[in-house]
């Protein structure tokens, strides 16, 4: 088993003022060539966005894009028809931009500041039709069990967001004490953990708050929590 350790102060960062934005990858202005990509997941952004403020209208193309909101409201508009859409915690986005798409975010709320994490994920389909979709899904289904949020759009999950690659994003909130055992799809996958809230032990590796862990060859790896936790799963093919 390949285990590498991303601690939350050794992330990017950039401090825009209205933007408190870290990196768990190469972004913008912060380059490490150690923390390209891991596998066909490109970017995990940490951010938290002030009142009012947000992305004006931008491109992107052939990429999948998933945002998951943490605190605040969210706003999504695009050219594919969709008009200030809210997205709040519980609920999670995704956006198969494919031949291109134009969008902006922007912070919903005129006095809350917006938490958020938005993940980029190369697809295996180029060129696509742009998508979007949305989901709420509750919090009381992920108590010491997981809870898949995104899968592929070839696969079954049926309550599940679609996206155009063989990866599978999930969350659980455990307990503290407990043991889960997390198994991958196949030795050619890796799962990026990263930590929401809580401290817990990978193999002997203890993780905190905004720290990360991608575990790669191997079929199964255990966690063990030293006290509650939330836990971000994104697997991907890592070759």
């Amino acid at each position: 088993m390949k285990t590498i350790i991303h601690k939350a102060n050794e992330r990017g960062f950039a401090n825009h003022g209205w933007l408190q934005a870290n990196h768990s990858f190469s972004f913008a202005n912060f380059y490490n060539k150690d923390k390209i990509q891991f596998g066909a997941l490109r970017v995990l952004n940490d951010d938290i966005i002030a009142p009012k403020m947000g992305f004006g209208t931008h491109p992107h193309d052939n990429m999948e894009i998933i945002t998951i909101p943490l605190k605040g409201v969210l706003k999504h508009r695009d050219n594919m028809g969709d008009e200030w859409i809210p997205v709040v915690p519980g609920e999670v986005q995704v956006m198969s931009a494919g031949t291109g798409v134009q969008h902006s975010e922007v912070n919903g709320s005129n006095t809350e500041h917006l938490s958020l994490f938005q993940i980029w994920i190369m697809p295996n389909k180029q060129n696509v039709k742009p998508r979007y979709d949305q989901k709420m899904f509750d919090a009381n289904k992920r108590k010491n069990m997981l809870q898949i949020l995104v899968s592929s759009i070839d696969e079954g999950h049926d309550s599940s967001l679609k996206i155009h690659q063989d990866a599978i994003i999930s969350r659980i909130d455990l307990e503290k004490g407990k043991t889960f055992e997390y198994q991958l799809k196949s030795k050619s996958h890796g799962v990026y953990v990263m930590t929401i809230f809580g401290n817990y032990s990978i193999n002997e590796n203890e993780l905190q708050t905004r720290d990360a862990a991608g575990v790669s060859e191997t079929s199964n790896f255990n966690i063990k929590t030293n006290e509650d936790s939330g836990l971000l799963f994104i697997e991907v093919p890592i070759e």
